[in-house]
């Protein structure tokens, strides 16, 4: 019971009050001038018991007109945070979008300023008059006051009750101040937690984030993991004939720099996007090469490819152009790592508004090597078509490995941003 009327988490909220009672104060002057207008302008608001009430009820209108301002929602979230010992997540941290969150911070912000002057009042009058009930048996001239304050307490068995009787007024305040403090802490979430709006933003947002880290996943994936696979390959020949063919070796190894080189290249453009302070992350990424870049990734594969096009690759739009060449690279490192290591066939057909991708490999007819966390490169090609409106398969039949994919070219544009 002392730590809940007179700990840490009581104290701070008692502060928390006595802000609310501060932050009423010019609002209850507007009030004291309004009520002295159309009544005696002589008589004090703060005199009889009546017309402070009704001075507080007509200033009170003016702090929910205030709190209905956007930015009124996270100062008031920064305050209840910090003292009142409330979850954070629990709260809303970004300004008010909607008037339902206005509405809902205007209720918490009157709520906070009037439980605030109540018990700032009670702050002020009620722990002076409990330290003179206490001192009322050790001076007697206390005793006699002009308003007769102490009334039965300062006569007869009344002055030995009445420091007893200020140690309850102390105690009763610490309770009213716990309970005020607990049942604000209670309500904040209610009134200043997000809202279905809110939710909705964050789920959106979040999706977005979602979306931009796989896609960063996908380059980095497709990029840098194509060329480990074909310097793998390429440094497995280079041993195998290092004493017989040197000339052979010689050229492995000027493919392996090659290949080096140009992911280097890729894998810094993919860094230096994230390292762009307030980049747009969910904007146009890393270019990568097009279908025009394809002779070239053939060549430093280090497999033999039977390539084959129909139709004018030059009409395939820009975005189509770029998801097929990595989804061109990421068959060309499955059938490096699943295949036989004999020729592979490309047929890339353009035409009636598509985009049509067949690679076919003769499988090796081992057990697939399961890897950790492997299986990206397949659902990302299978990522990238769905974006474009297209699918992309790819799987073993009948000993060969064969991939497919159509693309659209109509589908050459970005998928709508999740709203922010």
């Amino acid at each position: 019971m002392i730590r809940a009327l007179f700990g840490a988490r009581a104290r701070r909220r008692w502060v928390h009050l006595v802000i609310g009672g501060a932050l009423l104060m010019p609002y209850f002057l507007v009030g004291t001038v309004i009520v002295a207008s159309v009544g005696r302008p002589d008589v004090s608001p703060f005199g009889s018991f009546p017309l402070p009430l009704v001075t507080l009820a007509v200033a009170l209108p003016f702090p929910a007109v205030t709190a209905l301002v956007p930015i009124a929602r996270p100062l008031l979230v920064f305050g209840v945070r910090t003292l009142c010992g409330v979850d954070p997540a629990a709260l809303a941290d970004r300004p008010s979008r909607s008037w339902d969150a206005r509405l809902r911070a205007a209720a918490w912000y009157t709520l906070h300023v009037t439980a605030g002057g109540i018990l700032s009042g009670m702050s002020l009058a009620l722990p002076p008059f409990a330290v003179l009930l206490m001192a009322l048996p050790v001076f007697p001239g206390l005793r006699h006051t002009p308003y007769d304050a102490f009334g039965p307490l300062a006569t007869g068995w009344g002055v030995a009750l009445a420091p007893f009787a200020g140690i309850v007024l102390l105690l009763g305040l610490a309770a009213c101040s716990a309970a005020a403090g607990a049942l604000l802490a209670r309500l904040a979430p209610v009134l200043l937690g997000p809202t279905p709006a809110d939710r909705l933003a964050a789920a959106e947002r979040r999706a977005t984030e979602l979306a931009v880290r796989n896609r960063l996943a996908r380059e980095l994936h497709d990029s840098v993991g194509h060329a480990l696979s074909a310097v793998t390959l390429q440094a497995g020949a280079a041993r195998r004939v290092l004493d017989d063919d040197r000339a052979f070796a010689r050229e492995a190894l000027t493919a392996i720099e090659e290949t080096a080189r140009h992911t280097v290249g890729e894998l810094d453009a993919v860094l230096g996007l994230l390292r762009q302070d307030g980049a747009d992350l969910a904007g146009p990424g890393p270019t990568a090469p097009g279908l025009h870049a394809l002779d070239d990734l053939l060549i430093r594969t280090g497999l033999e490819v039977a390539y084959c096009v129909r139709g004018d690759p030059g009409a395939v739009p820009e975005l189509v152009s770029r998801e097929a060449y990595r989804i061109v690279q990421e068959g060309l490192s499955n059938a490096v790592r699943h295949g036989t290591g004999r020729t592979v066939t490309l047929h890339v057909a353009v035409a009636d508004g598509e985009l049509e991708m067949v690679m076919e490999n003769p499988a090796s007819g081992a057990a697939p090597v399961v890897r950790p966390g492997g299986g990206r490169g397949l659902r990302g090609m299978a990522e990238r078509a769905a974006l474009l409106g297209g699918h992309a398969t790819a799987g073993s039949e009948g000993g060969v490995w064969r991939l497919r994919a159509r693309l659209p070219l109509g589908g050459a544009r970005r998928p709508a941003r999740a709203a922010r």
